[in-house]
C-alpha cells in the first residue's frame, strides 16, 4: 500500500508540473485559471463546509453566482477568532488524509489548519516556479545544496516528511537542516562544512547571523542565495546584506493558511503573487479596498486547499500592492512590501540570541494554553502571560512552561508567570500587530 500511495502521489505532482510556467502566461490566461479555481473552491465550500453552507443559505446566494475574484471579494470577511475557536466549521466533510499545520502564534494565538493530500503534493510542483529563480541565481545545476536553519518539528519539515511518505520523487533536493537553537558557532561550522548554495532561515535570525559575521569578521562559506521566510528583515537590511556580502537575498511569503502566496524574483522589485493559487487583497481598517501603494491588512483566499477552506481570511499582516510591471517578464501582480512579521530576539547573558520560535516551540503542543505573551524585561528577568480555559488548566500549563523555559533559557533566570483573561488588545503595537514574544533588552547589554 505504501508503494501504491507513493506512485499515486507522484502522479499528482507530475500533473501539476506543467503549471510551473504559469507566472509567464498572459494576463488573460492567468485570470482564466484563477477564476476557474475560484468557482471550484466556492462550490466545494458551499456544499461540504459547514460555515459556507450556512453562509450561502443565510444570505440566499447561489455558489454558482461567484465566478470571479471580484465576486469572491463580496463575501464577508472571516472572523479570525471564530476560525481559531471553531476549526471544524471550516473543515470540509470530505477531507481525508490531511496534514495538520499549526501557526507560529506570532499574533499571539496559534491556530491549526488542515491541508488535503492533493494540495500538499501539488505544492511540490508549484514550488518549481520559485525554484526557477533560485536556480538562475545559483548556477549550480539542477540540485543546489540547501541548508535549512530552523526548528525540529517545524511545519516546513513536516511537509517534507509528508511528501517523502506520499510520493516517489525521481530527483530529491540536496538539503540539510540544522536547529536554530544551536549556538551560532555551531551553525556557522555547519555552513562551512556543507558549503550550501542556498541558506534558508527566518528573517530576524538572518539579520542577527550576518551582523555577527561582519562584526566579528568570521570566516564563513557564503551561500550564493540567502532565502528568508516566516518574517520580514528589518528595513534596509536586505540591500545591506547584498551589498556587504555580495549574495542575492530572496524571500518567500508563505503561511500555514496558504503554502504559496508570493515570492521574490531575480530582480527583487517586489513579491510576485501566486494569483492562480490564492487571492490576495489589501484592505483598510474600514473594510474598503486600499489604493495601490497604500498600506493595509492582507486578506487571503486559498484557492487550492480543500480541507480547511479559508476565503477572505484576514492574515494579520500588513502590505501594499504595486501597479508596476516587473522587468523579469512574469505577469503575476506584485506586492511592493509586506510588514508585520518582524519578531524580537531574546538576548541571553552570554551574548547568545534566541529566536522567538524557540519560545513558540515550548508552547506549540500544550493544549491548555490558548494564548501567550513572553516578555524579556532584563537580561535574566522574564514575564510570561498565559490565557487558559480555567485555573486548573493554568496551574498545569504554568508548571510545564516554567520547566521548559528554564531548560531553554537557564535555570538561574527570574521568571514570573501570570494568568490573563485576555491578551492582545492593549498590547498591540502602533501598526496593530500583537507580539507574542517581546524583548526590552538591547543586544549590547549582554556581558555588561
Amino acid at each position: 500500500m505504501g508503494v501504491l500511495r507513493q506512485l499515486q502521489g507522484s502522479a499528482v505532482i507530475a500533473v501539476h508540473l506543467r503549471e510551473r510556467r504559469v507566472p509567464h502566461w498572459s494576463r488573460e490566461r492567468i485570470e482564466a485559471r484563477r477564476d476557474a479555481r475560484v468557482q471550484r473552491i466556492v462550490r466545494h465550500a458551499a456544499r461540504h463546509v459547514p460555515h459556507y453552507r450556512d453562509l450561502f443559505g443565510d444570505i440566499g446566494l447561489n455558489a454558482r453566482d461567484i465566478r470571479t475574484v471580484a465576486d469572491l471579494r463580496t463575501l464577508p470577511l472571516l472572523d479570525r477568532k471564530q476560525v481559531r475557536n471553531e476549526p471544524r466549521r471550516f473543515l470540509s466533510e470530505t477531507a481525508h488524509h490531511t496534514l495538520p499545520q499549526r501557526t507560529s502564534g506570532s499574533t499571539g494565538t496559534p491556530m491549526e489548519v488542515l491541508h488535503d493530500r492533493s494540495s500538499i503534493l501539488a505544492n511540490i510542483a508549484y514550488g518549481e516556479r520559485e525554484r526557477e529563480v533560485v536556480l538562475g541565481l545559483v548556477g549550480a545545476g539542477f540540485r543546489p545544496r540547501e541548508l535549512y536553519v530552523g526548528f525540529e518539528g517545524s511545519n516546513f519539515l513536516k511537509v517534507l516528511e509528508f511528501t517523502t511518505a506520499n510520493a516517489r520523487l525521481p530527483v530529491r533536493p540536496r538539503r540539510r537542516a540544522v536547529a536554530m537553537t544551536e549556538p551560532v558557532e555551531d551553525i556557522i561550522a555547519a555552513i562551512n562544512e556543507y558549503e550550501p548554495h542556498v541558506l534558508t532561515t527566518y528573517g530576524s535570525f538572518a539579520d542577527e547571523l550576518f551582523r555577527r559575521i561582519r562584526a566579528e569578521d568570521i570566516r564563513v562559506a557564503l551561500p550564493k542565495v540567502l532565502m528568508y521566510v516566516g518574517e520580514t528583515l528589518p528595513t534596509g537590511r536586505r540591500k545591506a546584506i547584498e551589498d556587504e556580502f555580495g549574495i542575492a537575498v530572496l524571500s518567500r511569503y508563505c503561511a500555514v493558511e496558504a503554502f504559496k502566496i508570493a515570492f521574490f524574483c531575480e530582480r527583487r522589485t517586489g513579491f510576485h503573487v501566486h494569483e492562480d493559487l490564492c487571492d490576495v487583497q489589501i484592505r483598510r481598517d474600514d473594510g474598503s479596498s486600499a489604493a495601490v501603494g497604500e498600506t493595509g491588512e492582507i486578506v487571503l483566499s486559498n484557492l487550492v486547499n480543500f480541507a480547511t477552506v479559508l476565503l477572505n481570511y484576514p492574515m494579520g499582516d500588513l502590505g501594499s500592492a504595486s501597479a508596476a510591471a516587473c522587468p523579469c517578464g512574469r505577469n503575476f501582480g506584485l506586492l511592493s512590501q509586506i510588514e508585520g512579521r518582524i519578531e524580537d530576539l531574546i538576548t541571553l547573558p552570554d551574548g547568545q540570541v534566541l529566536h522567538p520560535r524557540a519560545i513558540w516551540a515550548a508552547f506549540k503542543d500544550d493544549r491548555d494554553i490558548l494564548q501567550y505573551q513572553f516578555t524579556q524585561t532584563a537580561l535574566r528577568r522574564f514575564e510570561l502571560k498565559l490565557v487558559t480555559s480555567d485555573p486548573t488548566a493554568f496551574a498545569r500549563a504554568s508548571r510545564r512552561a516554567e520547566r521548559t523555559l528554564r531548560a531553554t533559557l537557564g535555570h538561574e533566570i527570574d521568571l514570573r508567570v501570570d494568568a490573563e483573561p485576555e491578551l492582545g488588545r492593549r498590547e498591540r503595537g502602533e501598526r496593530g500587530k500583537f507580539r507574542a514574544v517581546r524583548s526590552q533588552v538591547s543586544r549590547s547589554a549582554a556581558g555588561s
